[in-house]
């Protein structure tokens, strides 16, 4: 048996020949690739320290070596011509390295072949405002968010800045022209780069992730002063993506940001992934919020107004929908299984009723 170190490059080639999402390599373990939201074990001997060691140092931009041996993170972007495109992450646990990729794309699928509620592209052709796209990690956000910025560049002739931490999907300019920027390589931070793009004739913003209290100050001044912003924010609905946002306020300023926010708000599309029944990958489960002025009292008020999930819930005029009602269509659609879409509904036994009421199950 050799002594040499494994390569990451045919792991790689397995995850995407495999169709899988991730790729996580750890010590004491067999690399594993997750396909279809379950983690499969490839068959190649477990990682030993000098393995990882030797992956890192595959992958590891010369940039981020100094910053990686003094923080054990770091976070960038990997391609294999004729391969594909990743993001990647390396870390230490207990002393030794580790490592996950995520397959991304060039080029943009289009919300159709997304599944994506049509709502979701009026959304992302808002002149102005800001718009958010959530939900936990690993749920399509980014996926999502890229449609929608080639909707965008398809149809609208305007300036699209992107700030991304790293670049995941490449876009080529078609109606619009598109500036994508990559924090730490071609900016400092998203704060930066956000103030930066004002300076930059946009028309529209995309910010990768609202992390900080800067970051959502800025996006939100850019919203308020006539931009489209897409952002993401790691929420599982659109109520808690409210409460993220003005928590990341202190007390005095929080009035202040709710009434800023129900002006500025357009919509907010919550997502969680669930198998498709005949097992050819998965479905997104959506829950959309357009900011009506029910919803923006709710937002500026919320102890005096209804719950923003039963707005959404009454809103199918705005072509609102709660997740337990796209869920409903799934299972009525034979898309997704009642049990797998008992696992990421909000309200099981609700939707239970709902199914049982229209005589979907028994």
């Amino acid at each position: 048996m050799s002594d040499e170190p494994q390569s990451v490059i045919p792991l790689l080639h397995a995850l995407t020949s495999s169709g899988g999402s991730d790729l996580h390599c750890k010590v004491g373990s067999a690399p594993r690739v997750r396909v279809d939201g379950r983690l499969r074990r490839l068959q190649v001997p477990d990682l030993k320290p000098a393995d990882t060691r030797h992956m890192v140092d595959e992958v590891l931009p010369d940039t981020m070596r100094e910053q990686f041996e003094r923080t054990h993170e770091a976070d960038f972007a990997y391609s294999i011509p004729g391969v594909g495109r990743f993001r990647v992450n390396a870390y230490q646990a207990r002393g030794t390295l580790g490592m996950v990729f995520r397959r991304v794309a060039v080029g943009a699928q289009s919300l159709v072949e997304l599944g994506l509620p049509e709502v979701v592209g009026e959304l992302a052709l808002e002149p102005r405002g800001l718009v958010l796209v959530t939900g936990p990690t690993g749920s399509g956000k980014t996926t999502t968010l890229a449609s929608m910025v080639d909707l965008v560049n398809t149809y609208k002739e305007c300036n699209i800045i992107t700030i991304e931490d790293p670049i995941e999907i490449l876009h080529a300019d078609k109606k619009a022209i598109i500036s994508q920027r990559e924090v730490r390589f071609d900016t400092a931070d998203f704060t930066v780069a956000l103030r930066a793009a004002m300076r930059q004739d946009p028309d529209v913003i995309l910010v990768g992730e609202m992390r900080d209290v800067e970051t959502v100050r800025a996006a939100l001044s850019a919203a308020e002063t006539g931009h489209l912003v897409m952002s993401t924010l790691h929420t599982i609905d659109a109520q808690e993506t409210i409460n993220r946002i003005v928590d990341f306020f202190p007390p005095h300023e929080q009035k202040q940001v709710r009434h800023a926010l129900a002006q500025a708000l357009r919509g907010v599309v919550s997502q969680r992934l669930v198998r498709k029944a005949d097992g050819s990958g998965r479905a997104a489960a959506i829950e959309v919020m357009v900011n009506t002025g029910r919803t923006a009292e709710a937002i500026v008020d919320p102890y005096n107004a209804p719950p923003l999930v039963d707005l959404i819930k009454e809103g199918e005029y705005y072509k609102m929908q709660t997740f337990d009602q796209h869920l409903f269509r799934l299972i009525r659609d034979g898309v997704v299984s009642y049990e797998d879409a008992c696992l990421v509904a909000s309200n099981p036994q609700d939707l239970t009723v709902e199914l049982r009421g229209a005589g979907i199950m028994r």
